[in-house]
């Protein structure tokens, strides 16, 4: 049987055919964040973080890989992945038509026995015979893994070059608080024209969508090691305690004790 090899990620542009069903991947990000290019790839993909935290860009939508839950990306999606330093991110790769998995991208729940699982898999050569244990439990991880309920992370993104301009410039500066006017005078348009052209592609008003990239932004970089306080201020909040209210009525719970239920960090 063809051994594939495991690269450290799959380059842009080339695709892997996997000979079997599944095949895990650990990836240890440094002390620098990273960010993998738009690519491609027939194989679905399942992204996971079991320190620091993921994000992954699709077409339309920013997708936030949460503590104890991963980021499913169907085959033939293009997306990017954004690292936060230090991370500790495993991907799964399935073959096409291979398990009842869904066909468009969302948020996965990740049961510890199925993290286990898969950090497990990881470990193993990449290449296995047919009803071997590698195969038995490639298989029982896939039917577990179709079991998992979706949650909700994810954050629309507009498709209009303009807006295109100012979600990228927010995304790289959260702190960024220049106002629709502001960014209207930026990109030679009205400010009517921005916000009509929002709501349309994102369903949110320019304040509101920028609010919720705030708190995409919050959980990455929480759940990356950062502290309450470094969070509201890199996201340009004047106090932690206005960005712990924002937080709360986002999440139902103060950010401390949102990522200590939900986050814990893998070995």
């Amino acid at each position: 049987m063809e051994t594939m090899p495991r690269p450290e990620v799959v380059p842009e542009g080339l695709d892997y055919q996997l000979t079997v069903p599944v095949m895990a991947l650990r990836v240890d990000v440094e002390a620098r964040a990273r960010e993998i290019p738009i690519h491609q790839h027939q194989m679905g993909q399942l992204v996971i973080a079991l320190r620091g935290a993921v994000s992954c860009e699709v077409p339309g939508a920013l997708w936030m890989v949460p503590p104890q839950a991963g980021v499913w990306i169907p085959g033939g999606t293009p997306h990017s992945n954004h690292g936060t330093a230090n991370a500790l991110i495993f991907y799964l790769f399935v073959a096409p038509g291979t398990g009842a998995l869904p066909t468009k991208c969302c948020t996965l729940a990740i049961s510890t026995m199925l993290s286990e699982m898969i950090q497990h898999l990881a470990g193993l050569p990449p290449s296995y015979e047919p009803g071997s244990a590698t195969d038995r439990l490639a298989h029982v991880l896939l039917d577990q893994l179709g079991t998992m309920p979706n949650e909700d992370f994810s954050l629309p993104m507009p498709q209009d070059a303009r807006l295109r301009k100012i979600s990228r410039a927010i995304t790289l500066d959260p702190s960024d608080r220049r106002t629709l006017q502001d960014w209207a005078a930026e990109t030679g348009t009205s400010e009517r024209t921005l916000t009509r052209l929002c709501t349309a592609q994102t369903g949110l008003s320019f304040g509101r969508w920028r609010r919720q990239l705030h708190m995409i932004v919050a959980l990455r970089e929480l759940s990356g090691g950062a502290t309450v306080q470094q969070v509201a201020y890199g996201l340009g909040y004047e106090s932690p305690s206005a960005f712990i209210t924002m937080f709360k009525k986002a999440f139902g719970k103060p950010p401390a004790t949102y990522i200590a239920e939900r986050f814990k960090v893998g070995a």
